[in-house]
């Protein structure tokens, strides 16, 4: 396995910008990109591989990668105590726990994007 190999590469269709784009999100948010998704692919892994070697060669720190992580489904979210307050009083006038009442407001969130 090659160094490269943890990191998500991540080819997706831009509507706004009417082409394929790759990225990775440990390491970049985008620069790799065009029309023909395989050659979009190739060229993001390309990247990546430059990225590792040239980090490794300048001594340079590498973040961890995302690819195979597994998540357990919990984290801890600091929201201050107002916004606290407002979720817990608007997930009880739903007749839900503050727990669904914000798991559903954050998928609803991610959907509507």
């Amino acid at each position: 396995m090659r160094k490269s190999d943890k990191y998500l590469k991540i080819v997706e269709w831009s509507e706004e910008d009417r082409c394929f784009v790759g990225r990775c999100p440990e390491l970049m948010f985008g620069g790799v990109h065009g029309t023909e998704e395989q050659q979009v692919f190739a060229e993001l892994c390309e990247a990546i591989d430059q990225w590792v070697e040239t980090s490794e060669e300048n001594n340079e720190p590498l973040p961890p990668g995302f690819a195979g992580k597994k998540y357990s489904g919990k984290f801890n979210l600091r929201l201050g105590r107002p916004l606290h307050e407002r979720l817990a009083l608007e997930s009880a006038k739903h007749g839900k726990s503050l727990n669904t009442y914000c798991v559903e407001a954050l998928e609803n969130a991610i959907n509507d994007r």
